[in-house]
């Protein structure tokens, strides 16, 4: 699927903020640094896979990172909120400015369905014979 990947037993959405944490290398010393923004494109196949990752930076600029997705640089990826697209690759957000250009749909869980217990008990009650309304009654004139 072109839209989602796993990493770790965890599956991730196109539109998906994340949270990838990066090994750096500064001279003999190693950190981690975390890169927080939309998933934007997954791209490739089995092994090959890679995700691109777009966030605003100060001032406004927009950058993104690729990374191959089984990079030993790449110690771990958490999902900060979940995302809802309606596209595999969200390549649009590059001409928005400012908030909008992170903005993608938030996925909220769905509610739960007693819409079919409330119509059959409806249907139960109002059967085609009832009138909706009281009948009018005769005025007579003389």
């Amino acid at each position: 699927m072109a839209n989602s990947l796993f990493y770790q037993k965890k599956r991730f959405h196109i539109g998906d903020t994340l949270a990838v944490y990066q090994k750096v290398t500064e001279g003999d010393k190693e950190r981690t640094q975390i890169f927080e923004g939309v998933l934007i494109a997954v791209s490739g196949k089995e092994l090959n896979k890679s995700l691109t990752v777009r966030k605003i930076a100060v001032g406004g600029i927009g950058v993104e990172r690729i990374w191959p997705l089984f990079s030993p640089h790449i110690t771990a990826i958490k999902r900060v909120k979940k995302g809802h697209a309606r596209r595999a690759k969200l390549y649009y957000l590059r001409g928005r400015l400012g908030s909008k250009a992170t903005k993608v749909k938030e996925k909220t869980p769905a509610k739960e369905t007693t819409v079919h217990k409330s119509k059959a008990s409806h249907a139960k009650k109002v059967s085609p014979r009832t009138p909706s309304r009281k009948p009018r009654q005769k005025v007579s004139r003389k």
